[in-house]
């Protein structure tokens, strides 16, 4: 068990790391602000929590939660199976692919926050998750604010016109503030709740109700609606007879129907909910569906899904969305994990969100009040899974499904067997021992987050070279940004960019020269044969072999070698 202390600081740092991770960005000097930025906090938040555990005695954490321990180990081991068994670069593996960095190594790190937060047995450490959660979410709403009404003072590219957070996406901070706004009201509805913050609800939630309108996100809305119906069904229950609760989940669940039906452009809230984006979604989830029955046992590879799409396409996405509209992400996570590691990775990722949603129907189950934290907790984590079938698994975003699910697991056994809090015996003891183990606490979770750091830092650093070469704006630079190394990993998109800089400056030699290394790095790449295909100084036997390998990675596309 951890002692006090060493909890105090195990579940600020799972607090801290969760809520900076969801706003931490950096732009101008890199290409991508938003993704390898928040691995890097996700990966020293991680290693940090780790290094707290070992400090501890990981075994007695371990005995205390053995099933999620256990289901954690066949997920990453599915995982890394399925890096050595894809034809998928191993480095497009570890760390994910150019703008989503799904690879193991983000999942690595996901995993351990969740067993960490596990570990935690006081309910004022769970608060200070949901503490966090709020922070990050009224940071959103008040730079989504600042947005729409003077402007965006962050420099970055915004294709999108609505506002994007700090996760860089309309549906990803749409997404996240409907979980925030539904977090908000639950604590604030709370008995024990100050008056200050009761009373903040009348500006904070109608201020992220518009911020969500204006991200003209749909899921933002289905996650807000869906997460106040919750709150509504705890307050009924916890105050009125068995009967109204009833009658209230019968009348949600008719709205719920409604709005299934909705997206399926069916009855009164078709224009409310249904967007041309949920016919695509059918698409690129059957696809995902393919993907993963090509290879069921391993899958193609930790977010490999880009380099098959076309590939596993039923042949109606020729036609909508379209032969040349291609994505790297299901749009769905559970079908990204059978797509990524095939049934071992996909039953595994439903086991353990199973388990978090099996201790929060226990947790209910076993009390009629209206427990604040309670409600946050479920709201948040089902909001969670909500936009994760309907959606792309964001680090920022990601983040709180995996740290809720542990929350989930801690509160059942804290509210089942007792808070350490409650123990006044043991609480001393354990003071006592915190005095000996802080320095060892606060030394080892320093020197693993120094470890994550240098784990999940490649990325970033690779990025940054990237963009100091374009803005430099020179031959050697461009070069130097290609040369692999462990903090220069290759990805797709640097090479077709590069190779595309290179063929305009009229350098057909080192673009024929960068696109042959760039095809030996990924011959599952469409895109990167094509750009073989293209370039003028391609031979003729070149050119022929590339026909071939787009035809064999594109086989229902009629010309593949079409430019759009």
């Amino acid at each position: 068990m951890l002692s006090h202390t060493s909890e105090k600081v195990l579940a600020k740092v799972l607090a801290v790391g969760s809520g900076f991770t969801t706003i931490f960005l950096i732009s101008d000097s890199i290409t991508d602000p938003v993704n390898v930025t928040k691995l890097v906090s996700l990966g020293v938040a991680a290693f940090v929590a780790l290094g707290i555990l070992i400090a501890c005695g990981l075994r007695d954490a371990i005995n205390g939660s053995r099933v999620i321990w256990i289901l954690s180990g066949i997920f990453l081991s599915a995982s890394a199976v399925s890096i050595y068994s894809s034809e998928s670069p191993i480095s497009q593996g570890i760390y994910g692919s150019y703008g989503r960095n799904n690879g193991f190594l983000s999942y690595l790190f996901l995993i351990i926050l969740l067993l960490a937060t596990t570990t935690l047995n006081r309910l004022t450490s769970l608060n200070w998750i949901v503490v966090a959660l709020l922070i990050a979410g009224t940071i959103n709403v008040v730079y989504s604010i600042w947005v729409i009404s003077f402007g965006d003072f962050i420099g970055w590219s915004n294709p999108y016109g609505n506002i994007l957070g700090t996760l860089g996406n309309p549906n990803f901070v749409g997404s996240f503030l409907g979980i925030f706004l539904a977090s908000y009201l639950a604590l604030g509805l709370g008995k024990s709740s100050p008056k200050w913050f009761k009373y903040s609800l009348l500006l904070v939630l109608p201020l992220t109700a518009f911020a969500i309108y204006d991200s003209s996100a749909i899921q933002g809305r289905v996650v807000g609606v869906a997460g106040i119906g919750i709150v509504v069904f705890f307050l009924v229950r916890s105050r009125f007879k068995p009967i109204f609760t009833w009658v209230y989940l019968v009348a949600a669940g008719v709205a719920g129907a409604f709005a299934a039906l909705g997206a399926l452009q069916i009855g009164p809230l078709t224009s409310f909910i249904y967007k041309t984006s949920v016919s695509l979604r059918g698409q690129y989830w059957l696809a995902g569906w393919n993907t993963g029955e090509t290879q069921p046992l391993t899958g193609v590879g930790m977010d490999g899904f880009g380099d098959w799409y076309r590939r596993a396409r039923d042949i109606r996405a020729i036609e909508l969305p379209g032969v040349n509209t291609v994505v790297n992400a299901t749009h769905n996570v559970p079908l990204d994990m059978f797509a990524f590691g095939g049934w071992p990775l996909f039953v595994s990722y439903l086991l353990i969100f199973g388990l978090g949603g099996l201790s929060l129907v226990k947790a209910i189950a076993r009390s009629r009040d209206y427990e604040p934290i309670l409600v946050a907790i479920t709201v948040a984590w089902v909001g969670y899974q909500l936009q994760s079938i309907i959606s792309i698994n964001q680090i920022g975003l990601a983040i709180w499904g995996w740290v809720l699910t542990g929350t989930a697991i801690a509160y059942e056994r804290i509210t089942r067997i007792g808070s350490s809090e409650d123990i006044p015996n043991t609480k001393i003891k354990l003071r006592n021992n915190d005095v000996a183990q802080q320095s060892k606490v606060v030394l080892t979770g320093a020197g693993f987050g120094l470890v994550g750091l240098l784990l999940a830092l490649p990325p970033l650093t690779a990025d940054a070279k990237w963009r100091g070469a374009q803005v430099e704006q020179s031959v050697e630079a461009l070069e130097k940004s290609m040369v692999p190394s462990y903090f220069n990993p290759p990805n797709s998109m640097k090479y077709l960019t590069n190779i595309e800089i290179l063929e305009r400056s009229n350098l057909p030699d080192l673009a024929r020269r960068y696109t042959l290394e760039a095809v030996a790095w990924n011959p599952e790449s469409f895109d990167l044969w094509k750009a073989l295909y293209l370039i003028r100084n391609s031979s003729a036997l070149e050119k022929e072999l590339a026909l071939e390998n787009m035809k064999r990675l594109d086989p229902l596309n009629p010309d593949v070698t079409s430019i759009k």
